[in-house]
């Protein structure tokens, strides 16, 4: 057998797994979404989802708990598209520098307030709760009053949520987990963030 064969018999058992779980995906509705770790890309994922709904004409919310103090690109991007994209910066920037235990639960308890509003309106196709793994990290935000909310969400509505540090409960009750594992970053070689790479 040439290689040409060997590669199309390999290519040929491929897709026949990949048609049978396609197959077998039969049901629909609305996923629970976790991005964490400690590499980059969380929030940016994240966007792009919500890019993804909005190219389908679809509604979304996002709701930052921790960066609120930072004014981002992908805010005013994503405020461009009007009213298919509510956008909340809620927070008064990461922990370390607020260093106020006390704010920081108020800034979340009303972050979290608003999102439940969100997830118990079913226009919002996609609900993004940005740097949400921190609040609860932290318990600013306690999880055991978070689930029983997702999971009477309604039915086809998708939550995504982001941050370092995902709680092991959440992580089961995803439907979907992606941890990003740093391999390098370049501020740990004294590079700044970069306009259209960071914010």
């Amino acid at each position: 057998m040439t290689e040409q064969d060997e590669h199309k018999a390999r290519m040929a058992r491929l897709k026949a797994s990949v048609d049978r779980h396609i197959e077998a995906a039969q049901e629909e509705k609305g996923l629970l979404i976790v991005y964490t770790g400690a590499g980059k890309g969380k929030t940016t994922a994240a966007l792009g989802m919500a890019l993804r709904c909005i190219g389908h004409g679809l509604k979304v919310a996002v709701v930052q708990f921790i960066k609120g103090a930072i004014d981002t690109a992908e805010e005013r991007a994503l405020k461009s598209f009007g009213d298919r994209v509510t956008f909340l910066r809620m927070g008064e920037g990461y922990t370390w520098e607020t260093q106020d235990r006390e704010r920081d639960t108020k800034f979340a308890q009303q972050a979290w307030g608003m999102v439940c509003g969100f997830l118990r309106d079913p226009s919002y196709a996609m609900v993004i709760l940005d740097e949400f793994n921190i609040a609860l990290q932290h318990d600013y935000v306690r999880l055991e009053d978070v689930l029983p909310v997702l999971r009477g969400r309604p039915p086809m509505q998708h939550v995504v949520i982001t941050g370092r540090g995902a709680k092991d409960a959440l992580i089961e009750e995803a439907d979907l987990v992606t941890e990003m594992k740093q391999v390098k970053h370049p501020f740990r070689k004294g590079i700044k963030a970069q306009p259209g790479v960071e914010f």
